[in-house]
């Protein structure tokens, strides 16, 4: 089992949107199509592995296609941010996302996610 738990994404390439990235990014680690995107905010933080800050835009999407790992991700997990997966969860993640999605709670709740 990974140690270290990150979502999927990575860095735009040059004259990339945010939400251009995500499309490619998603296909390229989950081989989906994200649709039904809405970014839920932009977040900075400290890069896990290279110890730099960084800048990430966080989208909440549905997946077209069933999710496989492929590229650099070795397995997928579902966490709700309270679980087993927590401390396991890249320190961006663990401190950003969970706020958001509590933050948003209310405008998002009639939206159902996961596998």
């Amino acid at each position: 089992m990974p140690e270290v738990f990150y979502l999927p994404g990575g860095k735009p390439e040059d004259g990339e949107s945010p939400e251009e990235t995500l499309v490619r990014e998603l296909n390229e680690e989950l081989g989906g199509t994200p649709r039904d995107m809405d970014m839920l905010g932009r977040v900075e933080d400290m890069a896990a592995l290279e110890g730099v800050p960084m800048r990430m835009s966080v989208f909440m999407a549905r997946l077209a296609g069933r999710p496989q790992p492929a590229a650099e991700l070795a397995a997928l997990g579902w966490t709700d941010g309270r679980d087993s997966y927590e401390p396991r969860l890249a320190p961006a993640v663990r401190n950003q996302v969970p706020p958001l999605l509590i933050e948003l709670s209310g405008t998002v709740q009639d939206r159902s996610f996961g596998p």
